[in-house]
């Protein structure tokens, strides 16, 4: 796996990697958390909060507005819902949303 370094990363500890996903979210199954989304359907719940197709959920001026609190939103949702996901459930979850909602990098 290629490296792509910055001064500015090393500083930071924020390192990103050829196929784009940051640091925090390295080694996440992307495929499971998009499978976990599904099954677990996401869509519909935030349907419910927000209205409309659910996405409005995904402001990035909101609460959600780090890879970690992004982390730390799918935590909250697996908790107040009793889902019982596992760290590197959340991690994959994680990684698919901010992949196709936030692009934090």
């Amino acid at each position: 796996m290629k490296y792509l370094v910055t001064a500015t990363a090393l500083m930071f500890g924020t390192v990103c990697f050829a196929n784009d996903i940051p640091a925090l979210y390295q080694g996440a199954d992307l495929k499971l958390g998009e499978k976990l989304i599904a099954q677990h359907e996401c869509s519909a719940c935030h349907q419910k909060k927000v209205g409309g197709d659910g996405s409005a959920i995904y402001q990035p001026a909101g609460k959600v507005n780090t890879l970690g609190a992004l982390r730390g939103m799918v935590e909250a949702c697996d908790q107040q819902l009793n889902i019982g996901l596992f760290p590197e459930e959340v991690n994959s979850v994680s990684a698919v949303l901010n992949r196709d909602h936030y692009r934090f990098k």
